[in-house]
């Protein structure tokens, strides 16, 4: 039977404002590319073809942005969340629109650094009736928590206020043999003190029935992308990854590991890793430094930029200021002349030092 694919991308993003008052953290381009993109591609790339997208806040930019899957070569059918009544509820509404069968569900925030390809072999080789992805993190109280003993899954905890012992966090993908017997186990639920249908109740209801609950611990780093931080971390982590590839002009220097795209200019300096994207120019007085992700038709003139991401269309003069840790939304524009500056800003907004 073939796996569908359904993706959670209706949240609206709170803690990431403002930058998420105009753009869904899922749609936050990462080195030229889209989060949601990269997932849908990493879950085509093995073997996933048909698609539930269940959307809500700013629905309509996924519609935009992805269309009908075609341009991906897979297949994408949009679901409305239209309460956020929790991830076992926006699993339930694609199951209603035709999800059907063995699924993989996946938040769109979430990122995995090993790719899913094991997982999903594991998932189908045991056989499992669900099947869980965990990791250690520093504050697993963020997150479900899945109880291990005797090499089973026990018990899962929504966020508790105290690490239980001998748990892990439970990350962002699930998956499922029969689409029916999730909508049996929904049928159970009640929403929980914060008016949510849980995923952590969703998948104890199985554990309690009898089902085989499989699990994988993850080898390598995941990321939700709950914080500002968060999408720095991912950026940080990604950067690490790259090789050179330089396609556009270079009339500076550059140093270490970067990336600069067709029709991208680099007139000062760029210390790698980075990335500079497509219609980017870096002026002649500016210095990009270690982990800098400039997305499409940026420019930056004067000062430096340090550990930072600048959205499409941003437009920088920095005289002889220093940016550090800051993502700068997309249509923006800073004036600044000196000083040491952390901005988190959405689109369109306008800074200046006077």
């Amino acid at each position: 039977m073939a796996l569908t694919s359904i993706i959670l991308v209706a949240g609206e993003g709170t803690r990431l404002r403002p930058l998420t008052y105009t753009l869904p953290k899922p749609l936050i381009p990462i080195m030229g590319k889209p989060l949601v993109v990269r997932l849908i591609e990493g879950l085509r790339d093995v073997g996933l073809s048909s698609f539930y997208v269940v959307v809500g806040h700013l629905g309509f930019l996924f519609r935009q942005l992805l269309g009908d899957g075609s341009e991906l070569n897979v297949s994408i059918k949009y679901v409305e969340q239209r309460e956020r009544l929790g991830i076992a509820h926006a699993i339930h509404r694609a199951i209603e629109e035709g999800a059907n069968g063995q699924l993989v569900v996946h938040l769109g925030d979430n990122y995995f650094g090993e790719g899913i390809n094991s997982f999903i072999r594991e998932f189908m080789e045991g056989d499992y009736d669900v099947f869980i992805v965990l990791t250690r993190h520093k504050d697993p109280t963020r997150f479900g928590n899945a109880i291990i003993s005797d090499g089973k899954v026990v018990k899962l905890i929504e966020k508790p206020r105290e690490v239980p012992p001998n748990s892990y966090v439970v990350t962002g993908i699930y998956m499922f043999k029969d689409s029916r017997d999730v909508e049996r186990a929904f049928s159970t639920l009640k929403p929980s003190a914060r008016g949510e249908y849980e995923i952590t109740d969703l998948i104890q209801w199985f554990i309690n029935n009898g089902h085989r609950v499989g699990y994988a611990i993850t080898n390598s780093w995941w990321k939700d992308m709950g914080t500002h931080q968060d999408i720095l971390d991912l950026l940080y982590l990604m950067l690490d990854e790259i090789k050179s590839r330089i396609e556009g002009e270079v009339r500076g220097e550059v140093n270490g590991r970067v990336i600069i795209e067709k029709g991208a200019m680099v007139e000062g300096f760029v210390h790698g890793p980075a990335y500079i994207g497509k219609g980017s120019v870096i002026g002649r007085e500016t210095v990009i430094e270690h982990y800098v992700d400039v997305e499409t038709n940026a420019s930056i003139n004067g000062g430096s930029v340090s550990r930072s991401i600048v959205l499409d269309n941003a437009r920088l003069e920095l005289g002889r200021a220093r940016i550090i840790d800051s993502i700068i939304g997309p249509n923006s524009r800073i004036r600044l002349t000196n000083g040491i500056s952390r901005l988190i800003i959405g689109e369109g907004n306008v800074i200046e030092s006077m």
